[in-house]
């Protein structure tokens, strides 16, 4: 994948950047904190500002490793410098998600013998579904490791990333994690790396908090048969979701 400022910057939310391309409804920056979504993760939301006005951002497309922004309406921005402002709530509710997520999918793995991921899906409602590679397991066991996530959350562990060439990706055991998809290289063929120290060490290409404490406690909400290779859990924020949805 290409090298997004957003990965090495998740916290920055406001960035001031040149546009370097613009035509009717989208807009090319030199950097952008915008997240344009993967790997289950939802894109970002928020606005594009300039000395005139505002616009909010729509969606993304990639061309060419690079992200052009989708405008809510057909302006076409000036060529010279914008301020682009992510959502800071939504960006924060990935961020917990997708890391409760690398949480739930190393004890799995660990506890169920290297049970690869078949699918992910976060949601703006505070809960997200993972789905695992399991013939035979008992739900009952695998609810049974709620309480593990949430210790693991209090222990705050720190979330770091580095990058390792692809060929050292895909020779170190339980590195790439799921059973048909992988995060592509960078331009320079290197893939990241995402580690809960301690606990988890994963490629993948999303953004995460840079501790585990930053999440609130999290709920097993439902275990779900989808098909004789996939079981899914779904998972929720517990200061979000209520016991109905359990």
């Amino acid at each position: 994948m290409a090298n997004y400022f957003c990965l090495d910057h998740p916290e920055t939310y406001s960035h001031r950047t040149q546009v370097l391309d613009a035509k009717p409804g989208s807009v090319l920056l030199a950097e952008t904190p915008f997240y344009p979504g993967g790997g289950g993760q939802l894109p970002d939301r928020g606005i594009i500002e300039w000395s005139h006005g505002e616009v909010a951002v729509s969606g993304f497309e990639i061309q060419d490793g690079r992200i052009w922004h989708l405008l809510d309406e057909p302006v076409e921005l000036p060529g010279a410098e914008v301020t682009a402002q992510v959502d800071h709530g939504f960006r924060r509710l990935m961020r917990q998600l997708h890391t409760d997520l690398h949480i739930v999918n190393a004890l799995v793995y660990r506890d169920f013998d290297g049970a690869l991921v078949t699918g992910v899906q976060m949601s703006g409602d505070g809960t997200a579904r993972i789905d695992f590679d399991l013939v035979e397991a008992d739900n009952d066991r695998l609810r049974a490791i709620e309480p593990e996530i949430n210790d693991v959350i209090r222990k705050d562990l720190a979330v770091r990333q580095s990058h390792v060439p692809q060929d050292a990706a895909f020779n170190e055991p339980g590195l790439i994690r799921s059973r048909s998809v992988a995060p592509p290289p960078s331009p320079d063929g290197l893939v990241r790396i995402v580690e809960i120290v301690g606990l988890d060490r994963q490629a993948c290409g999303g953004t995460h908090l840079s501790s585990t404490g930053e999440s609130p406690p999290v709920r097993i909400l439902k275990i779900e048969n989808k098909g004789r290779h996939n079981r899914r859990l779904r998972i929720g924020l517990a200061e979000l979701v209520s016991d109905a949805a359990r």
